[in-house]
């Protein structure tokens, strides 16, 4: 007897544990001719034009295949194996193709246009709007050999952005040190432990140094050795390009990074831009590629300064207690942390002993409890890996929405930090029921080692933070209308808004006390410690708003000012000689593991971190304001000490102005219900100490 395939299975949650790559083909075939009968079906010219019955036929049939494709695509990030990349690779062309065709059908969007736009409700509108739009970028309004050209255009660049992906997490899993023990001097023991052990489990001696961050950034915050760190950063900052060695040539991107950008040239010329630049604000809140390099620039300008201080500092700290006189890219990190201890009098290794992941995460659901009214409970699923959480979020009882949370780092799975949508709030038309919205969080953590719970740096903990805030946007919906439930629909330099104001709970002392525990004392947070961190709060904040708008100021050049054949590295060496403070070595190709605009969707929206900065720090401005008359400045995380209701009114406010609200309207339109007023960038500032 053959078990159904778990990829038709739509009646509840992915069956994670049954996924196996022999179904991604059938699944994929099955789902596709299921949609392209839905698209003949309301295409045809007696089918009304009309929303609810389009999506009752064509978003049923497309919801499926996303859903399905979309738990393909997550095992292909969390757990990659060489079978799974390869049934993901073939189906990846033919799922590319059919998006690219409905995406452009004259015959749908001839049926979208004779809407009548007095029949949808509000949330619909927008929707329609959006569609609208989206149908004109997506090339409906092209004909016969350019609408060829521009089909074939998003196959090819879809194969290219996974390669890229592949490159770049191929090259930082193939490339390993076994040092030895001497050689790891200052590292903490944690890392030791950990690398030990993977070098022991290969039958090796000495211990097992990988690219990915929990090693890596440790060995270059704490190694004594110059020799070690010279050797990891020159490894790490040649990743998949022509620099590395050539036993890995095969991962080099070069080639795949200039076919990236010809394409996109090419198909904003198709679609009457002068680049992708412009193609990329139409769907963000920035006007023109203009403005957002004067808001860059402008940025820039402010920092500066203060990134040559963070330098001199370092410089002059180096050479008067290191013994460094001329530190080199390599060296910085190790500076800037022996020189917070001495300035702070802490290390992030001290820090790092208090926040066990266990605690952070109850301490995390507590804050989101209080300051959204809802409740968080764990609740089982079928997972890809034994150590994934599941949960679920209600309010009165009722259901909101439930995630699943993958924390720690492994081989296959792709480094860095994201949310990802499972499924969206939508009320059915098929059913006429309402579906709740899932998440998947996804982080890259180090392990517990000796039995001991895992323990995030400060760093790690804003992490978690970042992403549960994407978390909330996508599950708090309170929007009925699957194109703009939770972050559908959102401007994409708005996207960041949610999660970049969450970190801010991450400095707030009513909050981190809650969720801190020494690891061995069970102690929480000292105070003075956290006095310290407080005080440390904008160490180097010069230098890394500098590093931002250097990535930003990159990619916004590159995808307004790049022709075919350009030396990329030429436009990153211009970008770095107007705004780095640290010149990294001519060999340096962090470009090729830019996964943000060559793989993951942030292409010419890369600022979009930085202009979510100045929304976020303005929108937890409401809650800083709102606190002043009481004795802490943000809220605690005891229901009974919450300073008055303000802050829980402030939280509630902002929940439905932003949050609930997702994609149903402009993102300014939201952030005006909430502040009052347009954003100003001086709340940023101040949070950074630029003023």
């Amino acid at each position: 007897m053959t078990h159904p395939n778990p990829l038709l299975d739509f009646s509840d949650l992915p069956l994670f544990d049954r996924i196996s790559p022999e179904h991604v083909g059938p699944a994929v075939d099955k789902l596709l001719n299921q949609a392209n009968d839905a698209l003949e079906q309301v295409t045809a010219p007696d089918f009304p034009a009309r929303w609810d019955d389009i999506a009752a036929v064509l978003d049923v049939a497309t919801e499926k295949l996303s859903r399905a494709w979309g738990a393909v695509s997550h095992l292909n990030s969390v757990a990659d194996t060489p079978e799974l990349r390869a049934a993901y690779n073939a189906a990846l062309p033919r799922v590319t193709e059919f998006w690219t065709r409905l995406d452009a059908d004259e015959r749908l969007y001839a049926k979208y246009k004779a809407i009548d736009a007095a029949t949808l409700n509000a949330e619909q509108r927008q929707a329609h709007k959006n569609a609208v739009r989206n149908f004109v970028l997506s090339g409906a309004e092209l004909i016969g050999a350019a609408k060829a050209r521009f089909a074939a255009i998003q196959e090819r660049q879809a194969e290219l952005s996974q390669k890229f992906s592949e490159n770049a997490l191929d090259a930082t899993d193939a490339w390993a040190y076994y040092a030895r023990e001497d050689e790891l001097a200052g590292v903490p023991t944690d890392v030791i432990q950990t690398a030990r052990a993977q070098a022991q489990a290969e039958g090796k001696d000495g211990c097992k140094l990988t690219l990915k961050m929990p090693c890596y950034l440790p060995v270059m915050q704490f190694a004594a050795s110059r020799t070690l760190r010279e050797t990891l950063y020159q490894a790490y900052s040649t990743r998949a390009s022509d620099q590395s060695p050539p036993e890995y040539s095969r991962f080099d991107n070069s080639a795949v990074m200039q076919d990236i950008l010809t394409l996109r040239l090419e198909e904003a010329r198709l679609l009457g831009y002068r680049n992708f630049g412009e193609v990329s604000v139409v769907t963000k809140m920035a006007d023109s590629p203009e403005q957002v390099i004067n808001f860059l620039r402008d940025l820039g300008q402010r920092a500066k300064p203060y990134g040559i201080q963070d330098v001199t500092d370092l410089r002059t700290f180096a050479a008067q207690h290191l013994g460094l006189r001329d530190p080199q890219p390599w060296d910085y990190a190790y500076i800037g942390e022996k020189l917070k201890e001495a300035r702070y009098a802490f290390s992030e290794q001290e820090v790092k002993q208090y926040f066990t992941a266990p605690k952070v995460l109850a301490g995390l659901f507590k804050i989101v409890e209080t300051l959204f009214e809802v409740a968080i409970r764990q609740d089982t699923a079928p997972v890809w890996q034994p150590g994934v959480e599941f949960y679920r979020i209600e309010r009165n009882g009722q259901l909101i929405g439930q995630f699943y949370l993958d924390q720690p780092a492994r081989t296959g799975k792709r480094g860095g930090a994201w949310m990802d949508d499972v499924r969206a709030r939508w009320l059915r038309p098929d059913t006429g029921k309402l579906q709740t919205p899932v998440a998947h969080l996804v982080c890259n953590f180090a392990d517990g080692v000796g039995g001991k719970p895992p323990l995030l740096s400060h760093d790690d903990v804003t992490t978690l933070f970042h992403e549960f805030g994407h978390g909330l946007h996508h599950l708090l919906s309170q929007v009925n209308e699957r194109d703009v439930s939770g972050i559908s629909g959102v401007e994409w330099d708005a996207v960041e808004l949610p999660s970049q104001f969450m970190e801010n709970f991450c400095w707030e002392w009513d909050v981190l006390k809650h969720m801190t525990a020494h690891v061995d004392t069970g102690a929480p947070l000292p105070r003075a410690l956290f006095d310290k961190m407080l005080t440390a709060k904008n160490f180097q904040s010069g230098m890394q708003t500098l590093r931002q708008i250097e990535f930003s100021l990159f990619d916004m050049l590159l995808h307004t000012q790049y022709q075919p054949g350009d030396d990329l590295m030429a436009l990153l060496a211009e970008v770095r000689k107007e705004y780095a403070v640290i010149t990294p070595p001519p060999y340096s190709r962090t470009a090729h593991t830019f996964s943000h605009i060559f793989s993951g969707g942030y292409a010419a929206g890369y600022y979009s971190y930085k202009w979510a900065e100045v929304l976020s720090a303005d929108a937890y401005a409401a809650f800083e304001e709102n606190a002043k008359t009481t004795e802490t400045a943000g809220i605690t995380t005891d229901t009974h000490a919450v300073p008055g209701t303000v802050t829980v009114e402030t939280g509630r406010k902002y929940r439905r102005a932003i949050l609930e609200a997702g994609g149903s309207r402009p993102a300014m339109e939201s952030f005006k219900a909430f502040r009052g007023r347009e954003p100003s960038i001086d709340a940023l500032l101040r949070h950074q100490g630029m003023t």
